[in-house]
């Protein structure tokens, strides 16, 4: 694995305090009624992203995740004023605006959705691993799901074929305990998901997900694994949202006093008190790229405001084949 040095707790505290502030925006905006549909928020979980980004190998490996999934490709390298005009429904986004808050795609970089059925995401990843293994490729799909998706069919099909036939992906729970309004021990008769890869005869172990060093370390160990053609990994990060399943959610499962307790063990106010306790940056250095991230967000903002929303024909495009549209009623303006 990269060694994790002084510019690592630097760059993790800039990128995880920017996805933060990125998705404090997006909610603002949404009360706005400036994004539509549902809105699904990463806060808390950004330190699963940022130890898994240390341990890949951009630009060769690839990641496909669920509909909580803003902040991942921007992780990637996809530009974030794309994805917030994704958001918006703009031409400018990163699928045209057609695909929104819960589709959001980049394939220059590597980041393969964005899914809005609980698990469906599942299959597709390690069918991207099939495909690698089949063209011999050095490549791993690092394959993101929640606790809720795990009590998916294909969860099970998934791992079965992944083991059987040596596949380079690792699976990743974020174990944020509720699926949407549902904590884990209301939907299975065990509570640690990591011993389902037990069954299956694959390496799997639970990751504290509110550490970006220790997710970094459990990551690099499964990606080892699948490179050396051995198969899949299956890791449960044990984390926390900070918000509701999605904007709607009233969030009457929890307790404001358990929340406050995961607060309290914020992953990103973590990383800001080992650089100061380290001297690897001062309160100053540390105020100007908060400001930086702020200007950020809101050229992000800016970017999305003013553009254009698609023609009407680039939607009717992408779902039908024949131009004359046989089975509109009505035709287009």
């Amino acid at each position: 694995m990269k060694k994790i040095t002084k510019t690592t707790y630097i760059d993790w505290y800039k990128n995880m305090l920017f996805w933060r502030k990125f998705e404090d925006k997006l909610a603002s905006v949404y009360i706005q009624q400036k994004v539509r549909g549902f809105l699904h928020l990463y806060n808390g979980q950004e330190a699963i992203l940022a130890g898994c980004l240390h341990a890949m190998e951009l630009g060769k490996d690839r990641m496909i995740t669920a509909y909580r999934n803003h902040v991942q490709p921007i992780g990637m390298g996809e530009d974030p004023k794309r994805v917030m005009a994704e958001l918006y429904g703009k031409a400018t986004g990163t699928s045209q605006g057609l695909g929104g808050s819960m589709h959001i795609f980049s394939k220059k970089y590597n980041f393969f959705g964005g899914h809005g059925i609980v698990g469906g995401q599942i299959p597709l990843g390690t069918g991207m691993a099939f495909g690698d293994k089949y063209f011999d490729r050095d490549n791993v799909t690092l394959c993101f799901m929640g606790d809720g998706a795990v009590r998916q069919g294909t969860f099970h099909e998934s791992l079965n074929l992944a083991a059987l036939w040596k596949l380079p992906v690792v699976f990743v729970v974020e174990n944020n305990e509720y699926a949407m309004g549902t904590s884990v021990e209301r939907t299975a008769s065990h509570t640690e998901i990591w011993k389902l890869g037990l069954g299956y005869e694959i390496p799997c172990y639970p990751v504290d997900g509110m550490n970006p060093e220790t997710v970094a370390e459990g990551v690099d160990k499964a990606l080892k694994v699948a490179r050396k053609g051995d198969g899949p990994s299956l890791l449960e990060m044990k984390t926390y949202r900070y918000r509701g399943h999605s904007m709607s959610d009233a969030q009457h499962y929890r307790t404001k006093k358990e929340v406050q307790e995961y607060v309290d063990k914020d992953p990103i106010n973590k990383i800001k008190n080992i650089i100061l306790e380290n001297k690897y940056a001062s309160d100053e250095e540390l105020k100007k790229i908060e400001e930086d991230v702020r200007a950020k967000v809101l050229e992000c903002e800016k970017f999305a405001e003013e553009s254009p929303f698609p023609e009407k024909n680039v939607m009717y495009d992408a779902v039908y084949e024949e131009e004359e549209y046989p089975f509109l009623k009505h035709k287009l303006d």
